[in-house]
């Protein structure tokens, strides 16, 4: 995204109408049905709820993330992962937040376009033309339109993207009409805007309390707000916002009009939605509403790729392969989770079958990624040195709203929220497992003073007597330090068949707080003989290392800072560049560890994922044609306490 996008103008403007909104701008398509669902409509009903409603958007998405989550941004980036790398170094344990949160987003992400196109589908049952449509051939409309979504993702969405803002525009202006046409229904609805309405349903209604469940459904779409901070910058969101609540309060409130005028006293088992439109309006209000919902899901399924990526680099997730199809600012497309998500999104579609049912499992998973959410925004307040008093405060109004959704939504679990509750703890699983598994095996690493052994590496270097592995060697340290090296690196080189090479490189990838740094440091520390090369990455920049270290060595190149021509006689005659060789060391866990039973199982599940993901020289973005994999064994906790007595033979005994 071009860089005047980050500040207030008329591009950006339609640009995040296009890309933002997609999930909380099409809850009016389901809210009220799940209010009503089964329920005798009463001026109670619909002026309490359609308050708890208003409050809700007030409070939870403009106050909470609109004015104050949107500041906590790193470089210009927003997401539960940006907002991690903030406060990370605070406090250790703030990754399990971090972590449930994004879990949590995924599974949203496997709910959100399903319920959304079907909403939009099942609107055809209004029309008389189509009101003997069976719902399994709703089902195969909304698996169709799923199945081109994600087949799409691959072509990426740059050129297609810029319809997005207009048909969003057309969306909310739709929205805003239908409501306007329906507030003169029944002027008390105004009354809603009073929060006394909302305390009342729940505190008077039977069973009002755990209308609050469907009430969340309304500000779902705040988490992936603030994840797209980047993409078109605060005060482009904050401005558009104004004109998407309005727009999305006049919807509600012309939906609870029209049922108090129109059906009040009776169970209405419609669309509301549809059901404010005139007839003559309803058809292409349902293709303007799909439109709406496509581009939801769009959203959602392109935030995925971005988390999965930032999670990736943050080394909470596995090594995925992730592809660029434009060159468009965050445009990525990873084929992996494409696919997750595919089939996640077909399994809910098939399991539910209807945008109802969806909807009792809705919103179940995503109250945790709020929670997590301000869990970490009241780290970074701590971490700004906001006063004490305005971060208890904080604390305290949005911790009660959102642990009363949470208990609201856990009614929830038995109607089919045990499926997004077993989608999101798979997906944390795997997160666990892979931070988990990496603070194991760190007691492994034994790091050496590259210095004792440069001597014995120089001298290896001139040994003509030993056959030449390559004209340059280069390895992938996790040293942090430049003065130390891995001990296996060491035995690779010196140990059991010597490597032999003209220079010996060492890569060293920090992966930093910052967003798109990328900036690298050399140290020569012997001069044409052993260089350390250490990239600076943020932790949205892919770390690409066969097209970033070829830019460096053609840097150094130009700079006569080192020699790359092939030092065998007819080669270097004739200014022949030598070749580069990679050595990747690869871990396996071996028989001879004593793990306690917990960590022996989180061993096994990190070995097992691993071998399911991205192996390490593709996950680096190394051609496999000059790169060597090295196995060698995982030790963590060797055995030493086991009992081995000598028998001898009685021939033995003789002497």
């Amino acid at each position: 995204m071009s860089k005047h996008l980050n500040k207030f103008s008329a591009a950006g403007l339609l640009i995040a109408l296009g890309i933002i909104y997609g999930d909380i701008g099409t809850s009016p398509l389901y809210v009220f049905d799940e209010i009503v669902n089964g329920r005798v409509i009463n001026e109670l009903l619909i002026i309490g709820s359609l308050s708890c409603i208003i409050w809700t958007l007030t409070l939870q998405t403009t106050v909470k993330y609109v004015i104050l989550t949107l500041r906590a941004d790193n470089k210009g980036e927003g997401g539960i992962f940006s907002l991690y790398t903030l406060v990370r170094r605070q406090r250790k344990w703030l990754v399990i937040p971090a972590m449930l949160g994004g879990a949590a987003l995924l599974a949203d992400g496997m709910i959100t376009p399903p319920i959304s196109v079907a909403s939009a589908i099942e609107g055809l049952k209004i029309r008389p033309e189509f009101s003997d449509i069976h719902q399994s051939t709703i089902i195969y409309i909304v698996l169709g339109i799923l199945a081109v979504l994600f087949f799409v993702q691959q072509f990426g969405t740059n050129s297609i993207g810029k319809l997005f803002g207009p048909i969003m525009f057309i969306w909310f202006s739709m929205l805003l009409v239908l409501g306007l046409m329906h507030i003169s229904d029944d002027w008390s609805i105004f009354k809603a805007l009073n929060p006394y309405y909302a305390i009342k349903l729940l505190s008077t209604y039977p069973k009002g309390y755990w209308l609050l469940g469907s009430v969340f459904l309304c500000t779902t779409g705040a988490e992936a707000l603030y994840s797209d901070l980047g993409h078109v910058g605060r005060e482009n969101i904050q401005v558009s916002w104004i004109f998407v609540k309005i727009s999305l309060i006049v919807s509600y409130i012309g939906q609870g009009a029209w049922l108090l005028k129109h059906h009040e006293g009776t169970i209405f088992a419609s669309k509301t939605f549809y059901g404010v439109m005139p007839d003559w309006f309803q058809l292409p209000g349902i293709i303007i509403a799909t439109a709406a919902a496509i581009i939801a899901s769009q959203a959602l399924i392109s935030g995925s790729f971005t988390l999965i990526s930032e999670a990736i680099r943050l080394n909470l997730w596995p090594k995925m392969k992730i592809n660029y199809p434009s060159e468009a600012k965050g445009q990525l497309y990873i084929p992996g989770i494409n696919t997750l998500l595919f089939i996640g999104c077909c399994g809910v579609v098939l399991y539910f079958r209807t945008s109802s049912a969806m909807g009792a499992a809705y919103g179940l998973a995503i109250t945790l990624c709020m929670l997590a959410t301000t869990i970490l925004f009241s780290n970074f307040m701590i971490s700004r040195r906001v006063h004490a008093v305005f971060i208890y405060l904080f604390l305290a109004v949005f911790l009660t709203i959102e642990i009363s959704f949470l208990i609201a939504n856990i009614r929830k679990f038995a109607d089919g929220g045990f499926v997004t509750v077993i989608m999101g703890g798979a997906l944390f699983l795997i997160m666990y497992v892979w931070f988990r598994s990496r603070k194991i095996r760190n007691r492994y690493v034994e790091f050496v003073r590259l210095e004792e052994y440069i001597p014995k590496i120089e001298e290896l270097s001139n040994d003509t007597s030993v056959p030449k592995y390559g004209t340059h060697l280069v390895y992938l340290t996790s040293a942090n330090n430049p003065k130390e090296i891995e001990h296996k690196i060491i035995y690779s080189i010196l140990s059991g068949k010597p490597k032999r090479a003209d220079i010996y490189w060492f890569i060293h990838v920090d992966t930093l707080d910052d967003p798109y740094t990328c900036e690298y440091i050399v140290e020569h520390i012997i001069p044409n003989d052993i260089i350390r090369v250490e990239f600076r990455l943020g932790f949205r920049v892919p770390p690409r290392l066969n097209l970033m270290f070829k830019k460096v060595v053609e840097e150094l190149v130009t700079n006569k800072e080192v020699n790359v021509t092939s030092r065998y006689d007819s080669q270097q005659r004739n200014n022949v560049v030598g070749d580069f060789q990679f050595v990747v060391m690869e871990k396996f866990l071996s028989q001879d560890n004593e793990l306690p039973l917990v960590e022996g199982l989180i061993m096994k599940l990190y070995f097992w994922i691993k071998g399911l993901s991205l192996s390490e020289e593709k996950g680096f973005g190394l051609q496999q044609s000059n790169v060597a994999v090295e196995k060698y064994p995982l030790i963590v906790a060797p055995a030493n306490k086991f009992k081995l007595s000598r028998v001898y033979l009685e021939e033995e005994e003789e002497f």
